[in-house]
């Protein structure tokens, strides 16, 4: 067994730099290993998480970065900046513990989530969080909010709670999935035998209210990996009717495929006052993974806006949209890596 090493420099806007060795010790049938930090390299990107005084780029930066780094001290750093004032941060923090699929992550998400003080939103993706987990001791405390009075909230239940419960059937082993190129863990799969269905009876399921939301997601993320022209305009329909987290989740969808037949729709919700901010927020953040010029003079208009996670969601989707546009490494600022 041969063992690789490298070293992680990341630089942040202070100047502060962090150098990180990376072991890949690479095994048949497994990918490679997770970049290794000390505790003491991850104390300091968790202080830049929880650091109100820092660019809010830089603090996305720094839990990119540790959610890429996976393990219980990561989940804790995450776990700590929730008491942040930014409900765009909390959101991403909760979305991050549920890509990271890590246990430990339950009870924070589950105190996040049962909190009606906190931001719809960032229960929202509490919720969501825990069904990204797929642990079957969260189906108590999501399926008792399955009946709350948010909206949002008790939607996102109810998927949590469906795709845990898909993941449990023996069934769901022998369905014929399609590859998700995006490697995200989604609140819902794709269509069983996606090769049968074409786009149009795709459409009429993820715009058909009538259809329960499992289903509609399930054909979302199946037009989703699909990705042409053609998918992407059936998807950006969906930004026209359902309820805000519907919508919200198609705008997320459309910034993964990042394709620019989606631009008008994504400019209308994002110019609809009357819009829900979470859905503004997420058609921001979908523009900036487009990233035309068009799309960036766009965004350019919204740094001011009235709603502090649609003025926040510009400037992490321009930061972003820059990144894409360098020679990064990977997003986290200045990062690069040398043998």
């Amino acid at each position: 067994m041969t063992s690789n090493s490298s070293t992680m420099v990341i630089q942040f806007g202070d100047g502060t730099t962090l150098t990180m060795k990376i072991d890949e010790v690479p095994s048949a049938g497994s990918a490679p290993a997770a970049p290794l930090a000390t505790p003491e390299q991850l104390r300091a990107i968790g202080a830049v998480l929880r650091d109100p005084a820092r660019p809010l780029k830089e603090r996305f930066r720094a839990l990119f970065t540790l959610r890429n780094l996976p393990g219980a001290q990561s989940v804790q750093l995450i776990s700590e900046a929730f008491s942040d004032e930014s409900a765009l941060l909390k959101h991403e923090l909760a979305y991050c513990l549920g890509q990271m699929g890590d246990r430990a992550a339950l009870p924070v998400l589950t105190t996040v989530l049962e909190n009606t003080a906190e931001n719809p939103m960032v229960r929202h993706e509490a919720g969501e969080a825990m069904g990204a987990i797929g642990d079957p001791s969260a189906l108590p405390v999501l399926t008792r909010l399955c009946s709350d009075p948010t909206p949002e909230v008790a939607e996102t239940c109810q998927l949590a709670v469906r795709r845990i419960k898909w993941l449990q059937d023996e069934q769901s082993r022998k369905e014929r999935l399609s590859e998700n190129p995006y490697a995200s863990v989604d609140p819902a799969p794709p269509a069983d035998e996606p090769s049968q269905l074409s786009c149009a009876q795709l459409r009429a399921t993820l715009l058909d209210d009538s259809v329960p939301l499992f289903e509609r997601y399930r054909a979302m993320f199946t037009l989703r990996n699909r990705g042409d022209a053609e998918s992407v305009t059936a998807l950006a329909d969906g930004l026209r009717c359902g309820s805000a987290l519907f919508r919200h989740e198609i705008a997320y969808v459309l910034g993964q495929v990042a394709h620019p037949a989606a631009t008008k729709q994504l400019e209308t919700s994002l110019r609809d006052q009357h819009e829900s901010d979470m859905v503004r927020h997420e058609c921001a953040e979908a523009l900036g993974a487009i990233g035309t010029p068009e799309c960036l003079q766009l965004l350019s208009e919204y740094g001011g806006d009235q709603a502090r996670v649609v003025r926040e969601s510009v400037e992490v989707a321009l930061d972003m949209c820059e990144y894409e546009q360098s020679a990064a490494f990977q997003y986290a600022d200045g990062l690069t890596t040398s043998s």
